[in-house]
């Protein structure tokens, strides 16, 4: 029994572990990857500033899955036997919302477009491989938008 508890334990910490240097590396990547798209217009307006005079567009999409580590999804089941904010989820977010934002941009600047109007944010929660509706393998988030090229002239 002890054996038995122990090895749970220890997957339970390695589980945290890998997780959490997964997560950290992550969002150090997402971090750069806005530093270089700073300078990139978006915007959520539906109208443009009328000095924009718009030469094409295209609607531009970026999603991602991002699942929770092992460990964070019990802590989270926990805490969803009493009730309250599941602060694990909160990063996993966040994550998702950026890394689609950030595929949705990288897609509209390969293409030549000067900025992205009119964003929209969707997300969906997966269910497990199980499928019986427990739990969460992750979530999937779709960033959407219209890609312009600005008439230079």
């Amino acid at each position: 029994m002890f054996i038995e508890l122990g090895l749970t334990l220890l997957l339970l910490v390695a589980a945290y572990l890998v997780g959490s240097y997964l997560e950290r590396r992550h969002f150090a990547s997402i971090r750069e990857r806005e530093k270089s798209m700073r300078a990139y217009p978006v915007t959520t307006f539906e109208t443009l500033p009328e000095n924009w005079q718009v030469d094409a567009s295209e609607l531009v999409s970026g999603n991602v899955v991002v699942s929770l580590d092992y460990f964070k999804r019990v802590i989270a089941g926990l805490r969803s036997l009493v009730g309250g904010r599941v602060k694990t989820y909160e990063p996993l977010l966040d994550r998702a919302r950026r890394e689609a934002v950030l595929r949705m941009l990288t897609q509209a600047r390969e293409r030549g477009y000067d900025a992205v109007v009119n964003v929209r944010l969707e997300t969906s929660r997966l269910a497990n491989a199980r499928g019986n509706g427990e739990g969460t393998a992750g979530v999937e988030m779709l960033a959407f938008g219209t890609a312009i090229k600005l008439d230079k002239h």
